[in-house]
């Protein structure tokens, strides 16, 4: 590569040979700021050890899968970890990822193939005191706490590690790159760098990365290209559910998901996640509904509550946790032009048990049953579910997988079902209505 001065984005990482007062990737304004370009000689590509291979031959590498011995995990992965694999584990702080993978780290640790663990964050002793809670003493479990890029590299070039785990990206430093620690250039050139460990070395390698307020991974779109696999871990702090999602997998299927219950002893995979959700529900009471939403391949069985209220305010409060509040309006505006009822004088607050986030239409036939059921101040069948997508003209469309829908729900002993018309049609897994 030629030399010269490369600008980026100091917001989202975005890079241009030109400085642009305005950034394409993010719509920053003077946000780009210079640094040299990386310059390297024909010698020093050659130094990398790279060759080329047969097809075959990288084919077969591929469909060598190392199991995690965590089964949620294995079941988003597609079946284990790939060889060589760049994986970007995202979440928010205090979620659970330092303890995931620390889990993950101590079930593949030999002391014939150790697993590194490479903390920024945390002391050795912090670390080592984390995994005992957690059962995990092996001696092939090797913590190194260090923050700089290079460090960590000459340590492992002696080894050949199963796993290398680094907690977390944004606390590594890179030699060469005049930035703090987390800014988007330093990710940028830590994520190469240990890309080039794990495609020339065929070692696994998982980067822990917080998100920042808006959601995005160390900037929008910085880690993601650069990664063959980024795996989400979502939840909220209060509850003890957590679910791990692929949101792009290089070896997969991105339509698997993975729920965990937080214990005192690590993350425990919740096998039968709408049991576990629906296993404080309170049947017969208003406000209250049972959904079948889907998360990837997986239905799910969740409680929708809303409770309508007299307003005090001049405008009326929506508050919707667990689903999108600008959606919750749209179904209430529909509610009230189809069916005549008010909620103009009202506040309504609709939650989703539990503590998951879904963007699925299919709950929008469960939120407007919710929200009528507690404004007429009576309940839903407790025996029945209720799917379905509510257009704008009040008509209910119907959803993708109505029969794995159902065959869940006739599973956990719902016998009746409130759906689309279309996906009522020849269904004999519950009473159906449309």
């Amino acid at each position: 590569m030629k030399g010269g001065e490369l600008f980026f984005c100091a917001e989202c990482g975005h890079e241009s040979r030109k400085w642009l007062g305005r950034c394409p990737g993010c719509g920053a304004w003077n946000s780009f700021r210079s640094q040299p370009a990386p310059v390297r000689s024909a010698a020093q590509a050659s130094a990398r050890g790279a060759r080329p291979i047969p097809v075959s031959e990288a084919a077969e590498a591929c469909r060598e899968r190392t199991p995690t011995g965590l089964e949620g995990v294995d079941r988003v992965l597609g079946g284990g970890l790939v060889e060589g694999a760049l994986v970007l584990l995202a979440g928010e702080p205090g979620i659970g990822k330092s303890t995931l993978f620390l889990q993950v780290a101590g079930g593949l640790a030999s002391a014939e193939r150790p697993v590194v663990y490479v903390s920024g964050e945390e002391s050795a002793q912090q670390v080592a005191l984390r995994a005992r809670r957690l059962g995990l003493e092996s001696d092939g479990l090797l913590l190194l706490p260090e923050t700089s890029c290079e460090a960590v590299l000459s340590q492992l070039e002696p080894l050949e590690p199963r796993l290398v785990v680094i907690d977390s990206v944004q606390t590594m430093v890179a030699d060469g790159v005049d930035s703090v620690a987390g800014s988007p250039s330093q990710v940028r050139q830590v994520a190469a760098r240990f890309q080039w460990l794990a495609k020339v070395r065929g070692i696994p390698v998982v980067l822990v990365g917080h998100v920042t307020k808006d959601g995005s991974i160390a900037g929008p779109k910085l880690l993601e290209h650069l990664v063959d696999v980024v795996l989400s871990l979502e939840g909220e702090s209060g509850h003890d559910l957590r679910l791990l999602r692929a949101v792009k997998n290089r070896f997969g299927t991105v339509a698997e998901l993975a729920l965990f219950s937080m214990t005192g002893t690590g993350l425990e995979h919740v096998r039968n996640p709408s049991a576990w959700l629906l296993e404080d529900r309170q049947s017969g009471a208003p406000g209250s509904a049972v959904a079948v939403a889907l998360e990837g391949t997986v239905p799910l069985l969740v409680e929708v509550q809303a409770l309508v209220s007299p307003s005090a305010l001049g405008t009326p409060r929506r508050v919707a946790h667990g689903l999108d509040g600008s959606r919750l309006a749209l179904l209430l505006a529909v509610l009230e032009r189809r069916t005549g009822l008010s909620f103009g004088d009202r506040d309504v607050y609709v939650n989703v048990v539990g503590g998951l986030s879904l963007r699925e239409p299919g709950l929008d036939l469960a939120v407007a049953a919710a929200a009528l059921s507690s404004l007429i101040d009576r309940p839903l069948p407790s025996e029945a579910v209720v799917f379905g997508e509510i257009g704008l003209l009040g008509e209910v469309r119907a959803v993708s997988r109505a029969a794995e829908r159902l065959r869940e729900a006739a599973a956990l002993g719902f016998t009746s079902a409130l759906l689309p018309e279309r996906d009522a049609k020849g269904r004999a897994e519950l009473r159906t209505s449309g």
